[in-house]
């Protein structure tokens, strides 16, 4: 049986298509999500040349504009091997089945439910950026944009201790998933100032000029956000020096530094995944779709505002 996948093939436009199987363990996915932020820059062909090869996703197949297979939130079930039987979370695209080698395939924790595990790749983005944003207790912390990877960032900040953090959303509909999650919410304009880390997570300029008139003298501001192809403005003039803030970049491409000789990606992702071993995640899936219908709904999925996590189930 040929491996079935989902393929980008111009702007806007995707199919299912044959797809290399790969080589290495079996595996037949269960479940894949939808990481709207990027697969939407990658649908609509706004990758960079200049990035096509950090681009390139693990199991990608095709080449940057189009066709492309790609996607990185794949869970499955092992059908072979010492570990056949097995629920297994790896960065592989929308796709049927493949084979993968055993290194690659992260053992999902007992307590993690099989249809939450879709998450573990944007849980690893935003545990780094918590990393990289140097937060810890007691800080006040502002998270600008509420998708998936700025409400998990809100999530994992709100449980430092006696750390006050807002996550701030132009969408009211989110004081509710910020509820759920055990987080504060503010509307841009209620914001919090004086903030000793922010983050910004909204793929919108506005968002980022917001965060550097709400961060505190000396303060941390993240740029977490991708714009692929977009030249943004920043807000560097006015007190930006004269506050002496600091404007970093965070890539979950790359372990902070300071981790590197303790950290490797693996013991990155394994903590990824107990991090997920939380029924209030769950509010961060905001529908499901079968494999057989994505060409029909995918390019809506990706332009729906309310989007989150977009789970696909085969």
């Amino acid at each position: 049986m040929n491996a079935q996948a989902l393929w980008c093939v111009a702007p806007g436009q995707v199919e299912i298509r044959p797809a290399i199987t790969g080589t290495g363990v079996a595996v037949t996915t269960l479940f894949s999500a939808i990481s709207r932020g990027t697969e939407r820059l990658v649908a609509e062909g706004r990758v960079p040349v200049s990035e096509y090869d950090r681009m390139t996703g693990p199991n990608m197949e095709g080449a940057f504009p189009f066709p492309v297979k790609y996607g990185y939130c794949n869970v499955g079930e092992v059908q072979e091997g010492p570990l056949a039987g097995r629920h297994v979370f790896s960065l592989f695209p929308h796709q049927t089945h493949f084979c993968l080698a055993q290194e690659n395939l992260n053992i999902l924790p007992e307590a993690l439910p099989v249809p939450r595990a879709v998450l573990a790749a944007n849980m690893e983005t935003a545990l780094n950026i918590l990393w990289d944003s140097g937060a810890g207790a007691g800080d006040r912390i502002a998270v600008i944009g509420a998708g998936v990877v700025g409400a998990l960032v809100g999530y994992l900040a709100a449980r430092l201790p006696g750390a006050d953090v807002a996550l701030i959303d132009t969408n009211p509909a989110r004081v509710d998933l910020a509820a759920a999650l055990g987080v504060g919410f503010a509307a841009p304009d209620e914001a919090p100032h004086d903030c000793d880390v922010v983050i910004h997570a909204s793929a919108n300029p506005t968002g980022l000029a917001l965060g550097v008139s709400i961060a505190g003298d000396n303060a941390t501001i993240v740029e977490a956000s991708w714009y692929g192809d977009k030249s943004i403005p920043v807000a560097l003039g006015g007190a930006f020096h004269s506050r002496r803030l600091r404007l970093i970049a965070s890539q979950v491409g790359h372990l902070p530094p300071a981790r590197l000789p303790r950290w490797t990606y693996a013991r990155r992702m394994a903590k990824a995944l107990a991090l997920l071993c939380d029924d209030r995640l769950d509010a961060l899936i905001s529908g499901e779709t079968p494999f057989a219908d994505l060409p029909d709904r995918y390019a809506g999925i990706l332009a729906a505002p309310d989007t989150l996590c977009h789970r696909i189930r085969y």
